[in-house]
């Protein structure tokens, strides 16, 4: 199987099934003499971390992470850092019922009609739990932009029918609800909403908003890879996302040149931009400005309701589907969304050194 490898520089591979011994990543590429440790990493694996609320499947599992090479007295060595995270808590036998059976919006059927054969205990490879080793490695690459004063934080804008307003947005507060909704009153609405919707026994998605400050000017290839072609790449690379925007997004369909441009000012001196419409982003390339993007999270396909599908076999039949399940996907979304850019972000920092030769002297002098 390809592409469970991203980035250029610093480079990540992830491994592993849902319900197999474990799964992990390796980074390589990672610049010696970064202070890390499990600790760290682990603040990560615990925003992430299943069974924390009700809103999160009841899979108990401690996503304890440990550091196998890489790292060497609290600092990183300049070799591959693998990193692991055993699975303790797998219930196969939850997905013997559809062992034969498509479950829709699932990967079901797309990953058995190109291999000829599925991992079906949760969905192997295709599955959500993927995502724990992205942000274990993520954390390394949020541990290396701190060195450079560069902060990456997402929230919950919206989940179903409820969204924050800008000027209402604090962060703290989204690190204190389950929901990480970044206003207390959208999220009491939010989870009286959800809790409707679990008796149900349905499920709903939301939107994922982030940010990243204090990026130097250029980061990001002016053609194929452009600094928000990457993020919408490594961001839609999550299995629950399907959509991506960056600053006004949409909205910048509906609007005038003269509404959307950002005009430029002079702040201490320095060129800055008046607005952010574009989101941080100029031709591809970061400008100084905060660099704001949004993710939109499909409601969890696996719900307790009963849903026409068919077999291998091409029976149709109805399912309903059983086991552990996230009723909501968003909460421990942002974190995998905050580290994949994360992720996004070392790599062109690591690429943009070499793009002036001036630089290079430098570098070599």
């Amino acid at each position: 199987m390809a592409g469970s490898t991203y980035g250029s520089i610093f480079r990540v591979t992830t491994f592993g099934e849902s319900h197999g011994t474990g799964i992990g990543a390796v980074i390589d590429g990672c610049p010696a003499g970064l202070s890390l440790d499990e600790s760290f990493i682990q603040k990560y694996m615990d925003r992430r971390r299943p069974g924390v609320s009700k809103y999160a499947t009841k899979r108990n599992e401690s996503d304890t992470i440990e550091i196998l090479s890489g790292v060497f007295e609290g600092r990183t060595e300049g070799t591959p850092i693998a990193l692991l995270l055993r699975n303790n808590d797998q219930h196969s036998g939850d997905y013997s019922e559809i062992k034969d059976t498509y479950r829709p919006g699932h990967a079901d059927f797309t990953f058995d009609e190109k291999y000829g054969f599925r991992d079906y205990r949760g969905g192997g490879r295709s599955s959500g739990r993927e995502t724990a080793a992205r942000v274990a490695a993520g954390a390394v690459a949020v541990k290396f932009l701190s060195e450079l004063g560069i902060e990456i934080r997402a929230c919950a804008k919206s989940i179903g029918p409820f969204s924050v307003p800008d000027e209402l947005m604090d962060y703290d507060e989204a690190l204190n609800n389950p929901l990480g909704i970044p206003d207390r009153s959208t999220y009491e609405k939010a989870s009286g909403f959800l809790d409707s919707v679990a008796e149900d026994h349905d499920s709903f998605g939301g939107i994922i908003e982030c940010r990243i400050i204090n990026l130097p000017i250029g980061l990001g290839e002016p053609v194929f890879d452009k600094f928000d072609a990457e993020l919408s790449k490594a961001v839609m690379s999550i299995g629950a996302v399907k959509g991506f925007e960056m600053g006004d997004g949409f909205k910048s369909a509906l609007s005038k040149g003269s509404e959307n441009n950002d005009p430029f000012g002079i702040k201490d001196n320095k060129i800055v931009k008046e607005t952010n419409h574009s989101g941080g982003t100029l031709g591809g390339m970061s400008d100084g400005s905060v660099v704001v993007f949004r993710a939109a999270v499909k409601p969890t396909p696996s719900i307790a309701i009963p849903q026409r599908t068919v077999t291998r076999d091409r029976e149709e039949k109805e399912l309903i589907i059983k086991g552990r399940h996230d009723p909501l996907v968003v909460p421990r979304a942002i974190v995998v969304v905050e580290c994949m850019g994360a992720l996004v972000t070392a790599d062109m920092i690591l690429r943009n050194m070499g793009s002036r030769m001036s630089a290079v002297k430098e570098f070599y002098r």
